[in-house]
């Protein structure tokens, strides 16, 4: 069995997720037993792509935010080549799968999340905060069923004397038009823009603006040139064209959306007891290198088969504390969780998923029963990438995990499907 490792106080499990950047690990806080997530960062990487500046500040903006719907950070630890940084663990995934596999959302449902979108948005906006890279992908669901936005990669503070934001940013398709434009451009209208086209996207299951090629893609953006489904309320369609508007100085804001006839409906507003005293000493401690600052880092080493998935991390990973939806074949395990089980030998699964992913084009690298595939998307404009490992959860009994590192999503259940079918 492949060894563990410890953190501090934390235990490490498995990976959950993985970036160009960093990777983010299962662990759990064994003085509370506390189930968290802990993104892995290698300074070496940082220094290398010159990313110190940026992640320090979506670190220490992400501890000025608290909100029930952001993800929370707790806090950072520095080992002498690792920073660590102490998440709320979110295990429902992200709001795109749900919307790449349902389609378009009833109206209700949609309302709910927008009325939490904007409840975190206006939050940020009002610590100066601004998310710029506002999507579905970005927006992960709690085992309730809540919002929780996420990867604050792109934010920014706002700054005294600084009025316009002038960085060119975000996602092509929920990308505000007036940030494409290098005039400069307010954040908060910026913003609610992005918030506008993922309100469009939950009721209608697909994008208000979607070319092939950028240029016509931009041109439709600027000019705003969409139009709503016969389905959509005239509520929501008043809604979203007084949202979309070219022109960010006309645009609708915060306060505004939360006056709207179709907004208010069923509206509850959050309640939030007093703003916490956010102390940020434990980010400059990862960051300055200050001395005698550094978790202890141990690691006790099982050569053998893939690493065992204990009991805690399985409750986890289930709906709930019901484990029927890791285990029973009658699911289907690739649209619900993105992972799948199987009887067959764990090299044998290996063996099989390096075949079929090969013979679809995609380059594989393969070590301890963890493969990453690499590719080109099925619209040829941006990279792919996933990564796959293998864990015993019962003797005889694998489990595959499956995470996207880059590219589409739908690209990504494609192959998810492609390598659960010859293993199941």
């Amino acid at each position: 069995m492949a060894g563990k490792k410890r953190v501090g106080r934390y235990e490490v499990g498995r990976t959950i997720g993985q970036g160009t950047f960093a990777k983010v690990k299962f662990a759990v806080d064994t003085d509370t037993g506390a189930a968290v997530a802990m993104k892995v960062l290698d300074k070496a990487t940082i220094l290398n792509y010159r990313m110190l500046h940026q992640i320090k500040r979506e670190i220490s903006i992400m501890k000025i935010v608290r909100h029930p719907n952001i993800v929370r950070l707790n806090e950072v630890l520095a080992g002498k080549a690792k920073i660590y940084i102490i998440l709320e663990l979110i295990t429902g995934g992200e709001l795109f799968d749900k919307i790449a596999f349902q389609g378009k959302l009833r109206e209700n449902e949609a309302r709910k999340y927008f009325h939490q979108l904007i409840d975190a948005i206006g939050y940020c906006h009002s610590k100066g905060v601004y998310h710029r890279d506002l999507k579905p992908e970005n927006l992960l669901l709690d085992s309730h069923g809540n919002l929780k936005v996420s990867d604050f990669g792109l934010s920014n503070l706002a700054q005294k004397g600084v009025g316009l934001l002038h960085t060119t940013c975000g996602t092509p398709n929920y990308v505000a038009p007036e940030v494409l434009c290098n005039n400069g451009y307010d954040g908060s209208a910026a913003d609610i823009w992005s918030c506008g086209v993922i309100l469009y996207v939950l009721m209608a299951g697909y994008l208000p603006f979607e070319e092939n090629d950028l240029p016509t893609l931009y041109d439709k953006i600027t000019a705003a040139q969409f139009s709503c489904p016969y389905w959509f309320s005239p509520g929501a369609t008043s809604l979203i064209h007084r949202i979309l508007d070219p022109n960010p100085k006309t645009r609708i804001t915060i306060e505004q959306i939360r006056a709207d006839p179709w907004f208010k409906k069923t509206y509850v507003a959050i309640r939030r007891g007093e703003d916490e005293n956010v102390d940020l000493d434990d980010v400059k401690a990862a960051f300055d290198n200050i001395e005698d600052k550094y978790v202890s880092e141990k690691v006790t080493h099982n050569d053998g088969g893939p690493l065992m998935m204990n009991a805690f991390e399985m409750i986890t990973l289930s709906q709930g504390l019901d484990l029927s939806s890791l285990f029973d074949r009658q699911q289907d395990f690739v649209k619900c969780q993105t992972r799948f089980v199987s009887r067959k030998p764990a090299k044998t699964i290996v063996a099989t998923i390096e075949v079929v992913t090969k013979s679809m084009g995609l380059k594989v690298h393969s070590q301890n029963y963890k493969l990453r595939l690499e590719g080109v998307s099925s619209n040829k404009m941006s990279p792919f990438a996933v990564v796959l490992q293998v864990f015993e959860v019962a003797p005889s009994l694998f489990m595959v995990d499956v995470q996207k590192v880059a590219g589409d999503t739908l690209e990504y259940h494609r192959v998810c499907l492609s390598a659960y079918r010859p293993i199941s």
